[in-house]
């Protein structure tokens, strides 16, 4: 498939999309929205994702000068349409999902950013934000929720009431964001752990991040049901009984995602 708005590379068993409108900070229009999420509903062989931007910048939010975004009621639109499915294809993937934040995270860009399972950011020039409150508006591609649970309310209330930038070294320290590193060793500390993951035991990540998920909402009768029928699932799994065979014989398992 053609992208416009994305680069996407497949190597084995790692897709790495790139947000590819360097000269806007990748801002996000509804259609870049689209591609992305055209990606991870087809992900054929994939076994783990990688989300990196082209250039100084992650993503520095929503396109406001979109079209769909200037017309009454575009906003509502625009997240109902395009923006928050896209959020929820990336949480509900069945792989592992990796970003890289080499700049700023803005807006629906910090949404993205935080909806991975591991968030790498540059030291030097990455931050988070919430500027919506600035021009009278209100957080949204599911920031509040993911903001919430990351970092609790008072931090929350202070990254979209008071519109603060958050550093990648505090984001790291407040339990945002898996972590911090040096700018020049980003990239490829973000694709060895990419690696690492599109590696690994695919069917247990999925059932791992589905039982994440639920225990953010459920009880812990629901979460107890849900572990117990996900290691049913798992167990019978090829990658479990290498991962057995593996410890028994005192070598490195060889997962193959089935």
């Amino acid at each position: 498939m053609t992208y416009e708005t994305i680069r996407v590379e497949t190597d084995g068993p790692l897709t790495t999309i790139t947000l590819n409108r360097p000269d806007r900070l990748n801002a996000m229009p509804p259609q870049m929205a689209d591609e992305i999420g055209q990606v991870f509903y087809d992900l054929g062989e994939t076994r783990a994702v990688l989300i990196t931007g082209e250039g100084k910048g992650f993503c520095s939010g929503a396109d406001l000068s979109a079209r769909s975004m200037g017309t009454k009621g575009g906003s509502h639109e625009a997240l109902t349409l395009h923006y928050n499915p896209m959020i929820n294809q990336i949480m509900r993937a069945d792989v592992p999902v990796i970003c890289a934040v080499n700049g700023p995270a803005a807006g629906v860009g910090c949404s993205l950013a935080l909806a991975a399972d591991f968030t790498l950011a540059g030291q030097e020039k990455a931050y988070f934000l919430q500027a919506f409150v600035n021009i009278g508006l209100v957080p949204d591609g599911g920031s509040t929720w993911l903001l919430a649970r990351a970092i609790g309310r008072a931090r929350a209330a202070r990254m979209m009431m008071l519109g603060e930038k958050i550093g990648a070294a505090q984001a790291e320290e407040w339990g945002l964001i898996y972590t911090a590193v040096a700018d020049a060793d980003l990239m490829t500390e973000a694709r060895a752990l990419a690696e690492k993951l599109a590696n690994g035991p695919t069917i247990a990540y999925k059932h791992i991040k589905h039982n994440l998920s639920k225990a953010l909402d459920g009880t812990v009768q629901e979460v107890v049901l849900a572990e117990a029928e996900a290691q049913r699932i798992a167990g019978g799994s090829d990658d479990a009984k290498e991962g057995g065979m593996a410890f028994l014989q005192k070598r490195k398992a060889e997962f193959k995602g089935v």
